[in-house]
């Protein structure tokens, strides 16, 4: 790695403890009762315009997963396809779409206080943190994502999209012997080339060792 890369993770990362210093943050921002999580075979072009993909209700957060296809490279949307989109999908007990597939979860109970800060671009990359307090002794799955805002008409998508840029599992899933006072993570995500800083944004899911989602969260920016 670059020897400046300590200087880079420095600069990124020293101010996101401090929430009056982040850039963005979860603070405030209403958790979702519903994800709407839709993923899109990087070999179908088409689906990315499909007049028939299924939109954000009231309440909903919708999260656009790209997943490599069997052309490889050579598939029309491979320069956005996310490799951790199989694994989410069998996280959820689904098969790769051939075309296009939606999966809806709902947020039980109140959302569990997870908070997201996000920090300013340099260099490609962004600062991140995650963190859950008071998380008890149960094992967690948690996804952290960095997802780029497009608006309706985006390469002709009938609908604004949060596309999954990058993507971060913190290692929350072994049960801890003594309850911790909080879980965290603090780290470098590394923005991908064609993204645009000003569209980034984190996004948080949150699943108990059944599977139920128990936070949705996601930063909002001044």
């Amino acid at each position: 790695m670059p020897s400046r890369l300590p200087f880079l993770l420095a600069a990124l990362l020293s101010f996101l403890p401090a929430a009056g210093r982040a850039l963005c943050t979860s603070d405030g921002a209403a958790q979702p009762g519903v994800l709407l999580e839709r993923f899109i075979n990087a070999d179908c072009a088409d689906c990315w315009r499909d007049p028939l993909t299924p939109q954000a209700a009231t309440g909903t957060l919708a999260i656009d997963w790209v997943v490599p296809g069997r052309k490889g490279q050579d598939a029309p949307l491979s320069a956005v396809a996310a490799v951790e989109a199989v694994e989410r999908l069998s996280t959820l007990g689904r098969a790769v779409p051939d075309g296009s597939a939606a999966v809806s979860g709902r947020r039980e109970g109140f959302g569990l206080p997870l908070r997201l800060a996000q920090g300013a671009a340099f260099n490609d990359y962004v600062g991140a943190s995650i963190e859950l307090k008071a998380p008890g002794t149960t094992p967690w799955q948690a996804w952290l994502l960095l997802v780029e805002h497009l608006p309706a008409g985006t390469e002709g998508s009938p609908v604004a999209r949060n596309l999954v840029r990058n993507v971060f599992r913190p290692d929350w899933d072994k049960p801890a012997g003594r309850a911790p006072k909080r879980l965290a993570e603090t780290r470098a995500m590394q923005i991908h080339d064609g993204a645009r800083a000003e569209r980034l944004r984190l996004v948080a899911v949150l699943q108990d060792a059944r599977g139920r989602i128990r936070a949705i969260s996601r930063t909002e920016c001044p």
